[in-house]
């Protein structure tokens, strides 16, 4: 009983101090030590085995945050900080803004059907987000390219901003950090990872929440009195189509540019157990090889080999940010996660559960409404899972489940979660640039989210 007061206290304060503003991953790391070393005061689990022991169990608390930082730099944080460096390339040199523009395109022969080609432009910005994983990168991005032309067509502000915040709800695709994290703990590949379990959520999910969109925006932008088919004047006025320079006034990368992102997503898949099953390429290789090929495109469009070289410090720079802002958060939650195992919080729970006549569903529906909460809360999908996942092995093994019936779920949830959150910085960002409240933003989005997240849940209970 000790051992769940203490650690009940520590998450307490771990909350509060998280919500007031202090650095998430010096309070989860904090908490997890705290957690630790009460649990060696009361006599229970140590931080690392006999077997792996400094000699010193005080040390030891310590040694288990180096072992962390090491696997993660090595494993799950050099994919995350390669993706992440070449998602930043794929930005500097106009890569991205090209695929946007090709994919775009099409758009304009529904442009008399303001809430279908709203709901068209959600799912093109989910479909970029397999590619261009940063959730504001993103966010800003399809503020330049596709907002304007959203209200061209006579949408509200509001009905504008809600597709592109919630452009990265549905996490999906090898490039996203939460979807390589849930298939590391699974234990699977995670190309594996995609195609047998996130394709029929995700499917599900993005049919929901584009439906939901056309019925809740057009329901606000009534009750606001806007009506868009008076507004479509605007259309004429921000055709940009045949604008030979960007924003900031530079040229515009070529088309053929478009196929860049693309290109680390067509070698995973090609060279796995899907296509070509004799080579085998992860994530990080692929990110390599692609980065190389980017290479040769930027040398013969600019001509200079020494700047196109030099170039390469983009790469690295967006690495080096990701593992300062990602890296660290997975071995923060990692350790906290730890302070509860050692103290038997989650032996408790889980004990508690069963007496309670919880099985296997309605366990995976508290873990989904803990990430929920924390992803609202802290207004980040990123900090709610790689908080609370490692939890995940040790609570289904004891429950008698599959890791990945609960994983699944939890992982789309912390990302829809996020864009029901005013304060996250996606949504912050976004309701900036539309001179918006980022509080009106979230109750466009609220509703969309919550039915995804339910059918997610419920798709993912039923058929894993």
């Amino acid at each position: 009983m000790l051992s769940i007061i203490i650690a009940l206290i520590v998450t307490g304060f771990v909350t509060m101090f998280v919500l007031k503003g202090y650095k998430a991953q010096a309070i989860l790391m904090a908490g997890g030590i705290v957690l630790m070393i009460a649990a060696m005061l009361i006599g229970q689990d140590l931080p690392l085995p006999e077997s792996a022991t400094t000699g010193s169990q005080w040390l030891d608390v310590f040694q288990f945050i180096k072992n962390t930082f090491s696997t993660q730099s090595a494993g799950l944080g050099l994919k995350i900080m390669a993706i992440a460096g070449f998602a930043f390339y794929m930005h500097e040199i106009g890569a991205s803004e090209a695929l946007v523009r090709v994919l775009t395109r099409p758009l304009a022969r529904i442009k008399h059907m303001p809430y279908f080609f709203m709901a068209m432009c959600f799912i093109i910005g989910e479909f970029l987000s397999i590619f261009i994983t940063s959730a504001s990168g993103l966010g800003v991005l399809l503020m330049v390219t596709l907002y304007p032309l959203m209200r061209s067509v006579g949408l509200s502000r509001l009905s504008a901003c809600a597709p592109i915040a919630t452009a990265v709800a549905v996490e999906m695709g090898p490039g996203q950090g939460n979807v390589n994290f849930a298939a590391e703990i699974i234990g699977i590949d995670v190309v594996d990872y995609v195609v047998q379990y996130q394709l029929v959520v995700a499917a599900a999910a993005l049919i929901t929440i584009a439906l939901l969109h056309v019925v809740i925006q057009k329901y606000f932008d009534v009750k606001a009195g806007h009506i868009a088919s008076e507004h479509r004047h605007l259309a004429d006025q921000t055709d940009d189509s045949h604008s030979t320079t960007g924003e900031d006034g530079q040229p515009l990368a070529p088309t053929i540019y478009a196929i860049l992102p693309v290109i680390p997503l067509v070698l995973i898949f090609t060279f796995s157990k899907l296509m070509i099953s004799s080579i085998k390429m992860d994530v990080t290789t692929a990110m390599f090889v692609s980065i190389v090929i980017t290479l040769f495109f930027e040398y013969f469009r600019r001509g200079n080999a020494k700047k196109v070289i030099d170039s390469i410090q983009i790469f690295f720079d967006g690495m080096g940010r990701q593992f300062a802002n990602v890296v660290t958060f997975i071995v923060a939650g990692q350790t906290f996660a730890q302070g509860l195992k050692t103290i038997g919080a989650i032996d408790v729970i889980v004990n508690a559960a069963e007496t309670a006549g919880f099985g296997p569903v309605l366990m995976t529906i508290v873990m989904v409404g803990i990430i929920m909460v924390s992803a609202i809360l802290m207004g980040s999908g990123n900090a709610a899972f790689f908080s609370f996942a490692n939890l995940v092995p040790d609570i289904a093994a004891k429950m008698g489940i599959a890791p990945v019936v609960m994983l699944l779920p939890m992982q789309f949830v912390a990302g829809m979660s996020r864009n029901i959150s005013p304060i996250a910085p996606n949504m912050v960002a976004i309701a900036g640039v539309a001179e918006v409240s980022p509080f009106e933003l979230a109750k466009r989005t609220a509703v969309p989210m919550l039915g995804g997240i339910l059918i997610s849940v419920f798709i993912s209970i039923t058929s894993f």
